[in-house]
Parts: structure tokens; C-alpha cells; sequence
């Protein structure tokens, strides 16, 4: 698949995720880029925004496998990954898969699960696998998290690490609806004989993972690699951060503006790219200083902040990539 195909595929996932959901377009195409840069997207938002919705919606016209996990107190960690189940009609024991075995898992409300239970998404959100008994399962490909919790509700959550945080390549949110998508929402409650929106694949499973080998042949200037690297390394030198964006983030950084360029109809990496996929793609990694969250201060500020400091190198669609 070449890029211009990879981009008529995006757009068209885009418009079918777009009719579905009440969202700004942006935000679709946030999270469209986290999972062609081969990542796990964190929704962070109040309830009854559409993110169950959203996470659906992208995987049937992805064409992929759903499974929804609902994150509560007492879930366990074989809740999540499954168990080995004893069979007596063969006397022996046998896998059961659990619900994270699907292309694309909504892990609803996350923090609301204890640490252990979190850490047994870890594996599979890093390795793609998960191990039970000894024995090690492969998750199917492509394997993606979509994640939601409540910003709002703290009472009985448990705050993500920053290992698991780092995991997820972009944070995003979704916000509430202009006056007319909310509008919409009100119409079609008033419907009560119409069915819940729904959306048609409108790719195969396998042209997923072609669109992701595009990506590759993205050409980054030299330049802006630099500036990528510059980036991270700014937020280790701010003096509101305790824990600046780890080399991991650059990385990511680098993969989602590739991302980016495609969906929006580019071979080539812009400066605008990077800087449009920044904020979602570093924010969440930072720790503040004590000092600064008693401040107020914010970790999207500090990124926009960064970028507003680190110089934009001027590049060309003919550059080489190198």
C-alpha cells in the first residue's frame, strides 16, 4: 500500500467514526494517529461523552475484534488476561482466554482497578502477550487499548503509574459537543424505535497493519529528528517538572508525528505535525514538582510552553529524510 492510498483509508475511517460520534474532528484523528503509530490511546473525560462509543466505533470500521472490560474494586488480574480451566471430559486443564483477547480493548474506568490488576494490562499493553500459569499466550494481531477514566471522580481509584502511563502513546480527551452535535444527541434520544448508531467496517482487519508498514517510509528530515530530541530534552529542563518525557517519549513522539503526516496526506514529516501531536503525546509522561502542582501548574502548559521555546527548524517536502 502506498501513502496516498493509506490516506484515502484514514479519511474514510474518519467520515465513518464521524457519523457515529458526536466529536471534534481532532479529536478523532488523535486517536486515529495513536493506533497507526502502533500505540494505546488514554481517554480522559467525564461520563456520558461518547468514549465507549468512540472505542467501538473505531474498531468496527477498522474491521477488528472489540471486547469491552469493565474496571472495578474487586477485578482480578484473571478477569483480564483469562485462566487455565480444568475439562473433565479430557481430565486436563485448558486456557480460557479472557476479554483481552480482542484487536481492540476498551479498558473502561482503568484507575478504578487496584495496581495488580492494572499491572497485568501492562504486559499485554507492552509486550503483546500475557503470561498465565507459565505459560506465555500471544495476543492477536493488531492488539490496541483504548483506556478511559473519570478526571473528575477520585474516591476510590487508584492514579496509574508512571510506567503504565508512559505505555499509552497519546492522551486525549474528548470535551462536550458544540450546541449542534449536542443537539443531535437530543434528536436522536428523541427516536426512541431508531437503533444506536453504528458503523459499517470499512477496512479489513489485514489493511490495518499494511497502512502501519506506510509509516515506515514516512521521510523525516534530519532537522526535525532534531527537533523531536530537542523537545523532550526541554522538558527535563523545566523547572516546574520533576520527571521530564523519558527517551521512550521521544520516540513515540517521532512515530505519531508519522502518523500524523499521513492522515494528513503526506510522505513527509512538517514541523506542524510534530507540534500537533506534542501536547497529547508528552503531557501525560511529565511529573511536576511538588511545588508546582501545589501552584496549580498544568502539564499541557508546560508543553505548550516548550514548544513556544524551542526553536522550529525550517525544512522542505524535498528533504531526504536523513
Amino acid at each position: 500500500m502506498d501513502q496516498p492510498t493509506a490516506t484515502k483509508r484514514c479519511r474514510r475511517v474518519l467520515d465513518a467514526v464521524g457519523d457515529a460520534v458526536i466529536a471534534d474532528e481532532a479529536f478523532l484523528e488523535t486517536v486515529l494517529t495513536g493506533v497507526l503509530a502502533r500505540g494505546h490511546v488514554l481517554l480522559e473525560d467525564v461520563p456520558g461523552t461518547g468514549k465507549t462509543l468512540t472505542a467501538r466505533s473505531f474498531a468496527d470500521a477498522l474491521g477488528l475484534s472489540f471486547s469491552r472490560i469493565q474496571f472495578t474494586p474487586d477485578l482480578l488480574p484473571a478477569d483480564i488476561t483469562g485462566s487455565n480451566v480444568y475439562n473433565e471430559g479430557t481430565g486436563e486443564f485448558e486456557f480460557s482466554p479472557g476479554p483481552v483477547f480482542a484487536n481492540v480493548v476498551l479498558a473502561d474506568e482503568i484507575n478504578r482497578a487496584p495496581p495488580k490488576t492494572q499491572a497485568a494490562l501492562l504486559e499485554a499493553m507492552g509486550e503483546g502477550q500475557v503470561t498465565v500459569d507459565g505459560t506465555t499466550h500471544d495476543l492477536p494481531e493488531p492488539f490496541f487499548v483504548l483506556a478511559t477514566q473519570n478526571p473528575v471522580e477520585q474516591e476510590g481509584t487508584f492514579g496509574l503509574p508512571e510506567a503504565q502511563r508512559d505505555r499509552f502513546i497519546v492522551k486525549t480527551a474528548m470535551g462536550y459537543p458544540d450546541f449542534a452535535g449536542e443537539r443531535e444527541l437530543v434528536d436522536r434520544r428523541a427516536d426512541r424505535t431508531a437503533k444506536a448508531p453504528s458503523v459499517d467496517p470499512v477496512l479489513e482487519g489485514r489493511e490495518v497493519a499494511a497502512i502501519q508498514r506506510v509509516l515506515e517510509d514516512v521521510r523525516v528530515d534530519g532537522k526535525l529528528r532534531d527537533y523531536v530530541v530537542a523537545l523532550g530534552r526541554a522538558t527535563r529542563e523545566d523547572d516546574r517538572v520533576d520527571v521530564g518525557v523519558s527517551p521512550r517519549g521521544v520516540q513515540r513522539l517521532f512515530e505519531a508525528a508519522r502518523a500524523r503526516a499521513v492522515v494528513s496526506g503526506r510522505d513527509y514529516v512538517a514541523p506542524d505535525d510534530v507540534k500537533r501531536v506534542a501536547r497529547p503525546t508528552f503531557a501525560h509522561r511529565l511529573v511536576l514538582t511538588d511545588e508546582a502542582r501545589v501552584r496549580g501548574a498544568d502539564r499541557r502548559e508546560v508543553v505548550a510552553d516548550v514548544l513556544d521555546e524551542v526553536e522550529v527548524p525550517a525544512v522542505t517536502s524535498s528533504a531526504s529524510g536523513r
